[in-house]
């Protein structure tokens, strides 16, 4: 296993925590009194990270929302980045950028992403295949994400797709290959859906003790206990359950982190 595998599961033993809060900031719902800040979502990240940080193995802000918001937002992602390297430097960090594109664009992203903001992992789109990915790959100190089977309602569109490779949908595909031939420094995992049990279970099977991302947890209606049950391996670890919303705009962020670690531990 890399680094980054290691790290996770470190901290995952040290708090008894599957969890993973994704700091999905959106700044149009931030509360008041933290839109009056020099620097809102940083602001609110702090309060939610302050909050919740005992609970959880891993935090993941998705890109988009501090993009959106040009140079401001991305100077409050970097101080993000930098508070939790100086405060919580043993929590796993994750970019969700889902980026993808050819191999010199992609050496851009990950100067960006890992050098610059300090990432310890991203999640990637394989469709442009492994060479284009090798920039990200060759990182073993970092994780490297790969989007397999995603939790959003039309992601049957092209993932369900039947391929030549023996009949299989795509999202099977892309977990064989990852698991079998791009993971050659023990530095991949997959995303696998918790709105989606029985195609993570299959991955699961597929994939062997992989770590798998499973975001779709609360607001996107996965089931908990269905989630943990397919998606562990042999040392009732390998999974990384994210939840955003569920958790950074509850009315007791703290309460909601907790609440969920435990009913996650209780189909452990």
């Amino acid at each position: 296993m890399s680094y980054v595998i290691d790290k996770y599961n470190a901290r995952a033993d040290q708090v008894n925590s599957l969890l993973c809060v994704g700091l999905d900031s959106d700044y149009a719902r931030l509360p008041k009194r933290f839109k009056s800040a020099p620097h809102p979502q940083f602001a609110f990240n702090k309060w939610i990270i302050e909050q919740t940080h005992e609970y959880v193995s891993a935090y993941k802000p998705n890109s988009a929302f501090y993009e959106a918001r040009g140079a401001a937002g991305l100077t409050d992602l970097q101080m993000t980045m930098d508070y939790l390297q100086m405060h919580y430097g043993d929590i796993l960090t994750i970019c969700d950028a889902k980026r993808a594109d050819i191999g010199s664009t992609n050496a851009g992203y990950v100067a960006a992403i890992f050098d610059e903001l300090g990432f310890d992992a991203v999640t990637l789109n394989p469709y442009l295949g492994r060479a284009a990915l090798e920039p990200f790959l060759v990182r073993a100190d970092k994780g490297c994400i790969l989007i397999c089977r995603t939790s959003n309602p039309g992601a049957g569109e092209f993932q369900d797709l039947i391929t030549g490779d023996g009949g299989e949908p795509l999202w099977t595909v892309v977990a064989r290959r990852v698991s079998a031939e791009w993971n050659t420094r023990g530095n991949c995992m997959l995303v696998a859906g918790a709105t989606y049990p029985g195609e993570l279970r299959r991955i699961r099977a597929i994939a062997g003790e992989m770590t798998l991302l499973a975001p779709g947890v609360g607001a996107q209606g996965g089931d908990v206990a269905q989630t943990v049950q397919a998606g562990l391996n042999s040392r009732d670890k390998g999974l990384i359950i994210n939840s955003s919303r569920g958790v950074i705009f509850a009315d007791d962020p703290a309460g909601a982190a907790r609440a969920l670690r435990d009913e996650i531990n209780r189909h452990r």
